[in-house]
């Protein structure tokens, strides 16, 4: 077992995992709202209430490493650590409560660690910028695989602009103006060599991020964050004058009270770096420093990490899985000159759901489609986002069986025409494999007149196989019940 603290500005985090089949597997997470940057006056003096109130927050997290071994644990403090003039006086203390050495690292360091937690868990290696709002730093930073190439750590957080500009938690466009301003004179410095680097991927690795999607998704858009969406978010948080009466749909009770000040460092962030759009990164600060602790699973593709782990761990029979996706490659690769199945990684995602089809079979085999899509919604898929983790479900929930359109409509940052062609791939490639063996897989061709299928075999195949015949009449059934088109010859 393993373990990793991270003492924030606003929050103080501890994660617990274990490693099972080649693949972290969290055992426990325990956050409290700590708000240690509150307490930090303008001479960078922290106040004993705010002291006081991480001491026992620590105590709390010191039951629960007893169990670990010290090698094992890794705690890191931040900005406000680093900000205070009496920052050792707090150590000292914290230090003898949890018995374990604690590191505060640097500005430049955090960021260089939360880019590490991204890209341990976001399977992309195209170019990113990497944006984590924490409680008294903002870090931004751009980097390709896992190296990071510019990396800063701004002096503006959620917390200490919570108490610069929203200290009465009176909601304005007068004090939201102010903090925005206040943070685009922060970015400006970097706004040059960052442009000129450029980057093809944007994620956020932060509360505010997360509760931004979080409302994105709970009023009916997909996850990607938009400049235009969050300044509408930002009207409605106006709308609701005070903190207090905060009700913005799809933002969770903790975190009321410093989303404005986050989301005001976001919007300037969006407009002086001209983002187009983020989606939230899989991980951030903790996962940096967890991953540091476990060499052994340092691979260049996360996705291909996560995937195999799930085989293992549900005893998954790898060489048919192997031969769904290689008949479902072929498959697409047929279609794509009129189907377009690249948008949103759409064949890598045909690749997964084809290995892990048969997830469910290890409950029972009935329903072995419903139970393997139960799995995949409850399980952290490190190196897929919400959405491509939402297509995966919908693409092992439909693999065989009746098909359940109300999943497959129910896409957030895919097109609901992208699932509905993956899905019917998958469901030809399972049934093409029914017989579990190679020398009976027939050599077949497949075509589309824009949503209309037609599937060719060899002459007589049909005949010398009365039961596939009768599946994939079967499929045809299915598949019109869907309102879409399969033939076969």
């Amino acid at each position: 077992m393993y373990a990793v603290i991270d003492l924030g500005s606003n929050s103080f985090h501890m994660l617990m995992v274990k490693v099972v089949a080649g693949s972290v597997q969290v055992i426990g997470r325990v956050k409290r709202k700590v708000r240690l940057a509150a307490g930090l006056n303008q001479q960078q003096i922290l106040h004993l209430d705010a002291m006081t109130r991480g001491w026992e927050c620590l105590a709390l997290f010191a039951e629960r490493l007893q169990d670990i071994p010290a090698e094992n644990i890794r705690i890191v403090g931040t900005a406000t650590l680093r900000l205070a003039k009496n920052a050792d006086r707090f150590l000292q203390h914290a230090e003898t409560i949890i018995g374990q050495k604690i590191q505060v690292i640097s500005g430049e360091e955090e960021a260089r660690i939360i880019y590490l937690g991204v890209a341990h868990t976001s399977t992309n290696h195209r170019k990113r910028l990497v944006i984590d709002i924490g409680g008294a730093s903002t870090e931004v930073i751009v980097g390709e695989g896992y190296t990071p190439a510019l990396l800063v750590s701004l002096n503006m957080g959620c917390v200490t602009y919570l108490e610069q500009y929203f200290a009465d938690h009176v909601l304005t466009a007068a004090h939201f103006n102010q903090a925005i301003t206040a943070a685009e004179l922060l970015i400006q410095d970097i706004v040059k060599p960052y442009r000129q680097h450029g980057w093809q991927l944007a994620l956020g690795a932060s509360g505010t991020v997360q509760a931004v999607q979080e409302i994105l998704i709970a009023q009916g858009t997909d996850e990607h964050i938009t400049l235009a969406r969050l300044e509408l978010i930002m009207q409605q948080a106006i709308a609701c004058q005070h903190i207090s009466r905060l009700a913005i749909t799809g933002l969770a009770q903790d975190r009321k009270l410093a989303f404005a000040s986050g989301l005001a460092i976001l919007i300037a962030l969006f407009r002086q770096l001209n983002i187009k759009t983020m989606i939230l990164s899989g991980g951030a600060l903790r996962e940096g420093v967890l991953y540091s602790l476990l060499p052994q699973l340092h691979q260049n593709d996360v996705r291909n990490r996560t995937v195999q782990s799930l085989m293992v761990r549900y005893f998954i029979d790898q060489q048919q899985a192997q031969r769904v996706a290689e008949v479902a490659a072929d498959l697409a690769l047929q279609l794509e000159p009129s189907w377009d199945l690249k948008c949103f990684d759409g064949h890598n995602l045909l690749h997964s759901s084809a290995l892990i089809h048969e997830i469910g079979l290890l409950i029972e085999y009935k329903n072995h489609h419903h139970h393997g899509a139960y799995i995949i919604t409850h399980t952290e898929l490190p190196g897929f986002t919400r959405a491509q983790q939402q297509l995966l479900m919908a693409l092992v929930h439909n693999h065989r069986a009746d098909i359940n359109d109300k999943i497959i409509a129910n896409q957030t940052m895919t097109s609901v025409l992208l699932a509905q062609r993956l899905t019917r791939i998958l469901r030809l490639a399972v049934i093409l494999s029914m017989r579990r063996r190679d020398e009976v897989l027939p050599q077949v061709s497949i075509s589309s007149d824009s949503e209309k299928l037609l599937l060719t075999l060899p002459d007589s195949w049909l005949e010398q196989h009365p039961l596939m015949s009768a599946e994939l009449e079967q499929e045809i059934q299915y598949q019109q019940l869907a309102g879409w088109h399969l033939t076969i010859s």
